[in-house]
């Protein structure tokens, strides 16, 4: 299979995947949102709202950098420029959902 065929899919798949994620995450802010401290830690430390948010944050930015990654795609035309963009989006991609991670488990 094509490289642009995988990327394509899997944009669409994460795509799919993001619409009840983000309903979901929407749903649950907006009932903690003017909600105390103990309330938002408590969202967090329950084990089902904690993977599903580490479930949307990983989705988010794997759907994210590959949006991206298409637009360095068509406008960057330097081969080494685009490289450098894209190795430094993956990296972005990776560390920041990791993070969020590991921030999270030690709620």
């Amino acid at each position: 299979m094509i490289n642009a065929t995988k990327k394509w899919i899997f944009l669409k798949i994460s795509g799919v995947l993001l619409i009840p994620l983000m309903t979901w995450f929407i749903i649950n802010f907006i009932a903690i949102y003017d909600q105390d401290y103990f309330t938002l830690v408590n969202f967090f430390t329950d084990t089902l709202s904690k993977l599903l948010f580490c479930v949307f944050v990983i989705n988010a930015y794997f759907f994210s950098a590959l949006s991206i990654s298409e637009v360095f795609e068509d406008y960057i035309k330097n081969d080494q420029i685009k490289s450098v963009a894209n190795r430094l989006l993956y990296t972005s991609a990776v560390v920041i959902p990791l993070i969020t991670i590991i921030l999270l488990s030690r709620l």
